[in-house]
């Protein structure tokens, strides 16, 4: 039993052979993570913009590219996860299909500052100013550094017709006219106001769109009530 020969494809062969080991590993690895990404490509709920996600406007646009260039994505999530404490402080769960127009992602996973996937208009865009400016103004304990210089640079002139033009490739729904209206749309705007109109629409869109389902819903239920029979009063 000791002189047993074994064949190469045995746990022997991997047990002893650590270069065997790594690419057996690599290779269950990969197999095991195309099973779970592939089928997200052909499903609805995360190819499909759900109620109230829209396109970026080219303001919002460049916004988002300020957002990135000045690394808030590297203190702000944009992912309320499934737990109740982060539902109860910043509102529903995020969905995948809330991001279909994003490229890249900002989900993010670290949290120096607050999560902000729901922060459009919860405050004034003077307060987002002044927080931009000075962040110790209206939250002393903030460590947050500040942007003063936004609010003097002007974005007329950037490309963003042509930024717009490279997310229609991979897949944003914008059409020639609106393309053609981009550079006006920035013309005199300042990368402060890009990026507080950024932070302004934040989940507004899926939260209008889900309260208008739910007084739908409301004014559903309230008309069925109101068309069903009423008992027969008790006589006399």
């Amino acid at each position: 039993m000791a002189n047993k020969q074994r064949g190469f494809f045995s746990h022997e062969t991997l047990e002893k052979n650590i270069g065997w080991m790594i690419i057996a590993s690599i290779l269950v690895v990969s197999f095991a993570g195309l099973v779970q990404i592939i089928p997200l490509f052909f499903q609805h709920s995360t190819t499909q913009a759900v109620a109230g996600v829209e396109p970026y406007s080219p303001l919002r646009l460049m916004g988002r590219d300020i957002y990135i260039r000045e690394g808030c994505v590297g203190c702000h999530s944009q992912q309320v996860r499934v737990l109740a404490a982060e539902v109860q402080r910043y509102g529903s769960y995020s969905i995948a299909a809330e991001s279909v127009f994003d490229h890249p992602f900002l989900w993010g996973s670290k949290r120096t500052g607050p999560d902000l996937a729901r922060v459009g208009e919860r405050y004034s865009d003077d307060w987002h100013r002044i927080h931009l400016r000075d962040p110790r103004k209206v939250v002393p304990e903030s460590n947050m550094p500040a942007y003063p210089w936004l609010e003097k640079t002007v974005i007329t002139g950037e490309n963003v017709d042509q930024r717009m033009r490279a997310l229609r490739k991979l897949g944003v729904p914008y059409t020639d006219e609106e393309i053609a209206a981009a550079p006006k749309a920035i013309e005199g705007k300042t990368e402060e106001d890009a990026l507080v109109a950024y932070l302004q629409g934040l989940g507004v869109g899926v939260r209008k769109a889900k309260q208008a389902e739910q007084a739908k819903q409301a004014e559903a239920a309230k008309k069925a009530a109101q068309s069903a029979p009423q008992p027969a009063a008790a006589g006399g």
